[in-house]
């Protein structure tokens, strides 16, 4: 049913392939649009997004590190290091 698909990359202008199966992902997961960067523009542009994201220090509420978080924590409500909050989600 799909095959693959030769696109350009908008940021860079390169051609890539939007193969038969990354069809098939994203018609299951109900993306209507194809992916407009190739695969390493898209890479850069999510790293970019990382390190322009402000953080800020906490101390966590269970194990007392001081970690950063992508947020700026409410001091009614306890904040994690990642090491914990990734313990408390695997116990869920």
């Amino acid at each position: 049913m799909y095959q693959d698909k030769t696109l350009v990359c908008k940021d860079c202008g390169n051609e890539f392939i939007f193969t038969a199966g990354e069809q098939e992902f994203y018609a299951e997961k109900g993306f209507e649009n194809e992916p407009l960067r190739c695969k390493d523009c898209r890479q850069a542009r999510k790293q970019s997004a990382r390190q322009s994201r402000e953080m800020f220090e906490i101390v966590c509420a269970s194990c007392g590190k001081v970690d950063k978080v992508p947020f700026e924590p409410k001091h009614d409500r306890a904040v994690y290091c990642s090491e914990c909050f990734a313990n408390m989600q695997a116990n869920n």
